[in-house]
């Protein structure tokens, strides 16, 4: 994706803030130019999913890519009893990643080593479920929307809640709804973007937190704001404060302490 829309745009500098699993679809954000440091921030941010989830088999991946390990009976489930299991789910939960991820294991990838046949132990490590609900359900597959921090793996979730209902499970579709303020309603497919110019379907930088303050700065203080030097900002708070120069141009992003607005990133 990201070499694609290098070529579009003719843009050597683009990023993207947050992959996807192969098999997924859905928003993804990406940056060009300076806006590309504003990845982090992006990441940082809540991220919404539509899960479909097969329950009685198992893969060594998670998802329906990987080789099937295990089958098992699926009991009889109702809307009352699988919610009684989506709710020890929501709040910040412990979860172990799948073995077939990113993570690094002594220096090396996760997936790598599963691939190479090696034993792999991914520790447990906390993430934050904001909204699970149960969208619809057969009796064998369950979806799910999914709302939940960065480092939160949609295919963890499906193997686990599939245990909890008493079988085993496997992520059979994944469709990312939302990253942040990005919803994929406003999203542009690449087909789209290939058949108009890149600078139409180009964001404001400042909509990667559209909830941040702003504020204008005179000339020299733009200045010095853009050098890495705090500048006075008497009753301006925020940790993301959008700074602006005379003419509306934006220089960056700062936080304010009611006194001082000081420089977190110059674009």
């Amino acid at each position: 994706m990201v070499a694609r829309i290098r070529r579009l745009s003719r843009q050597k500098r683009v990023g993207h803030a947050g992959t996807l699993d192969p098999l997924a679809e859905g928003v993804l954000a990406v940056l060009l130019g300076r806006a590309t440091r504003l990845a982090d921030f992006i990441q940082a941010g809540r991220k919404t999913y539509v899960a479909r989830v097969q329950l009685g088999t198992s893969t060594e991946t998670d998802d329906r890519e990987g080789r099937i390990t295990a089958s098992s009976p699926i009991p009889s489930l109702s809307p009352v009893s699988i919610e009684s299991v989506l709710s020890r789910f929501r709040g910040e939960i412990l979860q172990t990643p799948p073995k077939y991820s990113a993570l690094k294991v002594a220096g090396q990838r996760a997936y790598a080593l599963a691939r190479a046949g090696a034993p792999v132990e991914l520790a447990p490590r906390p993430v934050t479920i904001e909204a699970l609900t149960l969208v619809d359900h057969t009796e064998t597959v369950l979806t799910l929307e999914v709302t939940c921090s960065r480092g939160t793996y949609i295919r963890a979730l499906a193997r686990d809640v599939a245990q909890a209902l008493g079988t085993v499970g496997h992520m059979a579709s994944l469709l990312r709804t939302r990253v942040g303020p990005f919803v994929l309603t406003e999203s542009v497919s690449l087909d789209e973007l290939s058949s108009l110019p890149v600078a139409q379907a180009l964001l404001a930088a400042d909509r990667a937190i559209p909830e941040a303050p702003s504020c204008h700065v005179a000339p020299d203080d733009a200045r010095r704001f853009a050098n890495g030097q705090p500048i006075r900002a008497a009753g301006l708070h925020g940790n993301h404060v959008w700074v602006y120069d005379p003419v509306g141009r934006l220089i960056g992003l700062g936080t304010a302490d009611g006194d001082w607005l000081r420089p977190r990133l110059a674009l």
